[in-house]
């Protein structure tokens, strides 16, 4: 299958837009560049290589692998709603950054069982925690990202040196015993329900078709999903641009502070402050987050754990 070009309706900052999906530092399953993206998939017919090239009114996707056909029917509703949507906000400081990041959108890869297990490796631990969870994953248990030989359509140079590989299948998670997630850092529970729900994938991944709603209740059905996690997956592989990860560590005080001024918050508080974006707070928060002003430190921080020490 060939590449396909997917209009734009506005301005694309594709690193930015895309940035949400890198899990730290060397994540070997996406590489992202100013206006060209590499990033691996797992679908139903098998695991794909993606690239992207923005153009000022269009994408080019194009796609190797298996899964190839799959991925780019993914890539044609895979950029949402962009901030300049923003740009008539009430609050002056959103405004004023909607105006300066006009291009970044909410995103819709369609991809629901590693961003549930992504989301599920991220709940209360430090982000350098669940990278090298993510990271131990994708090294010891994922495989080689599918490729041309040539690499005719991936960037020229870049072939050779990108070393994309592909996050673990469903059966690979679901068989992994528990002692293999231990020694990445992964402490029992969360383990498990990787393990639960790698072991039945089929529902999960069926709920980029239903409505928001309902997709959102039946990730909240399962024990351990709470709304966190429905939010993370929400507003990554479903398109959701109104979601917002409730129970967040850092995301309150980011909020409050951008928007208020206020160095400090909860959760009321920050629901607060984007009540009048309701119907668009994710990308609401998308933005603020891209803004990335600093949160005057001080009182107790969330420190590292080593679990696989215990």
């Amino acid at each position: 299958m060939g590449p396909i070009d997917i209009p734009l309706d506005g301005p694309l900052d594709l690193r930015s837009t895309l940035s949400p999906l890198v899990r730290g530092n060397g994540d070997r399953t996406i590489r992202l560049a100013v206006d060209r993206a590499w990033l691996t998939t797992r679908t139903t017919d098998g695991p794909a290589t993606v690239v992207l090239t923005a153009r000022p009114t269009t994408v080019t996707a194009n796609a190797w692998g298996p899964g190839a056909a799959t991925a780019l029917e993914r890539c044609r509703h895979l950029f949402g709603s962009a901030t300049g949507s923003l740009a008539d906000a009430p609050d002056d400081p959103l405004r004023r950054l909607a105006r300066r990041h006009p291009g970044i959108r909410v995103l819709r890869t369609g991809s629901v069982l590693d961003t549930l297990v992504a989301a599920i490796v991220e709940q209360k631990v430090t982000g350098s925690e669940a990278h090298r969870v993510w990271h131990g994953l994708v090294r010891r248990h994922g495989e080689d990202a599918p490729l041309p030989e040539s690499g005719e359509g991936l960037g020229g140079s870049v072939h050779s040196g990108l070393g994309l590989r592909v996050f673990p299948s469903a059966a690979t998670l679901a068989g992994l015993p528990y002692w293999s997630y231990h020694e990445l850092g992964l402490e029992r529970r969360r383990a498990e329900l990787i393990r639960a729900i790698a072991s039945r994938p089929g529902p999960f991944e069926a709920i980029v078709d239903l409505p928001l709603l309902e997709a959102n209740a039946r990730l909240r059905s399962v024990p351990g999903i709470g709304p966190w996690t429905a939010a993370e997956v929400a507003v990554r592989a479903l398109g959701d641009i109104d979601a917002v990860s409730v129970g967040d560590f850092h995301l309150p005080n980011l909020v409050a502070w951008t928007l208020a001024g206020e160095p400090r918050a909860d959760d009321a508080r920050m629901l607060e402050l984007l009540e009048p974006y309701r119907g668009r707070r994710a990308l609401a928060v998308r933005l603020i987050e891209h803004a990335g002003r600093r949160v005057p430190r001080y009182g107790p921080r969330l420190s590292p754990r080593r679990i696989e020490a215990i």
